[in-house]
């Protein structure tokens, strides 16, 4: 018995209509990060694990895919001591992977710069649109596998960058018709000095790791989460208190600059955010909200820390922030970047559910030449290769069927045109055309087909 077809959880299928959709978020991110001057690149799916591992903190990498050749082991193990191991240990086998499915992009990133920095010109402004996979537990808006479209630029320390990508931000989703997105914008230096005042400068990974939990879990969860790893109480309130401000940016800034006194790493975070909204057109400013609960539990960011959302979706859709020295880890030394991550997979959710993709988008070609034979089809052909010269796409049915079936997959597959070409056709060089949305019929000369499609297709 066959087995029933199924892929796994937290992934999906896509039919060409849904993938259309995608191109063109794809495609319209694409356009605005050339406009913006970054190049292309792409990297492996696969990288060693020890590139990926101890960059997203402890949770982080507890969702990174291991992957291994069965086949590998057993010639390195041998076969009798693999049947013991798999008898005791089901679930041996992840425990010796060396490689592993990417996680992000952003580290991959970091590891393509020092392997190949003599042939990048720095400050290196690269985006990257490719799948990511986590072990994440599926549920909406998260998924094992998704695609990022990722926008970074490296070797440059300048606050001008942090303001060029939330510019790229804007107008990424005003060109998607959802110009109605929250940035919100915190600074890693900034939580360190929140960290420092209220006596948790030690625990500063454990505090973050467990404020990004604040919008699952709420203030109460995060803070029996916080005393449950061993941060003193007194302490934990304190630096939620800080946390929970809320005002207009300069309004918190100003209470922080107070707050904050004596605390250096602390005040350049502050000093870092007030440049950064100041270099910002007030069209972009007007969406940005400071809040200091974002904390994006990743271990390398160390600025500016941002994420985007929208009131109709429940998850982020874009995230990014600054990394001092994640190349450091790879060997080069004192190397500064900043991006941005847009969720391609949430962005096609959340479009889908307001019903915002061009109706225009279609996966149906735009004529298709009925197959009445041998004959007829070449000469179908040839005028096929016509229309698609000037750009229109055109298909000719590969079988000479009966004329029902025929029909019946030009109507599920929404051609707007009918081309049919008999023997009387073929003597009269004129062919039949059927327009599909009014169900009239005229004859059209071989010669006038394409300026005929072209009239048509143009005047809508």
């Amino acid at each position: 018995m066959a087995n029933k077809p199924s892929i796994p959880k937290g992934t999906r299928d896509f039919l060409p209509e849904q993938s259309l959709k995608r191109q063109f978020i794809f495609d319209t991110a694409r356009s605005i990060f050339q406009l913006y001057g970054y190049q292309p690149i792409e990297t492996p799916a696969m990288e060693n694990l020890e590139t990926l591992t101890g960059k997203y903190g402890d949770e982080g990498d507890k969702l990174i895919y291991k992957i291994q050749s069965g086949k590998n082991l057993r010639e390195q193990l041998g076969e009798e001591k693999t049947v013991a191991l798999d008898a005791v240990y089901p679930d041996w086998l992840p425990q010796k992977s060396d490689r592993a499915l990417r996680y992000d992009l952003t580290v991959p990133f970091a590891r393509f710069v020092v392997q190949n920095q003599n042939e990048l010109s720095f400050p290196f402004k690269r985006f990257q649109i490719q799948p990511v996979w986590r072990g994440d537990r599926p549920q909406r808006g998260r998924y094992r596998e998704f695609y990022q479209c990722d926008v970074d630029v490296i070797g440059s320390n300048g606050l001008l960058n942090e303001a060029e990508l939330l510019c790229i931000v804007s107008e990424v989703f005003e060109n998607l018709g959802l110009g109605d997105i929250q940035i919100r914008l915190n600074n890693r230096k900034i939580l360190s000095g929140i960290a420092n005042v209220a006596g948790l400068g030690n625990y500063f990974s454990e505090m973050t790791v467990a404020i990004d939990k604040l919008d699952k879990i709420g203030v109460e969860g995060v803070k029996k989460e916080m005393i449950a790893r061993g941060l003193p109480a007194q302490g934990v309130k304190k630096a939620l208190d800080h946390i929970s401000r809320k005002a207009d940016s300069e309004t918190v800034l100003r209470m922080l600059s107070g707050s904050l006194i004596g605390d250096e790493e602390g005040q350049r975070g502050i000093d870092e955010m007030r440049k950064t909204l100041r270099a910002l057109p007030e069209v972009v400013r007007e969406k940005v909200e400071i809040d200091l609960t974002l904390a994006r539990g990743l271990n390398y960011y160390t600025g500016a820390i941002i994420e985007v959302g929208h009131e109709k979706f429940p998850s982020s859709i874009c995230g990014g922030g600054r990394y001092d020295d994640l190349t450091g880890i790879f060997g080069l030394k004192d190397v500064s970047g900043v991006g941005v991550s847009f969720g391609a997979d949430r962005i096609y959710d959340l479009m889908e559910d307001l019903d915002l993709f061009p109706k225009t988008l279609s996966a149906s070609s735009d004529v298709l030449f009925i197959n009445f034979g041998e004959k007829e089809s070449l000469a179908c052909m040839e005028l096929a290769m016509k229309l698609r010269s000037d750009k229109f796409s055109a298909e000719v049915y590969p079988d000479a069927a009966k004329m029902q079936k025929q029909m019946k997959y030009a109507n599920s597959r929404g051609f707007r045109f009918v081309i049919l070409i008999g023997s009387q056709e073929m003597d009269d060089k004129s062919a039949t055309v059927k327009d599909m949305n009014t169900g009239d019929q005229q004859s059209v000369r071989f010669d006038d087909l394409n300026k005929f499609v072209f009239d048509k297709l143009g005047a809508e």
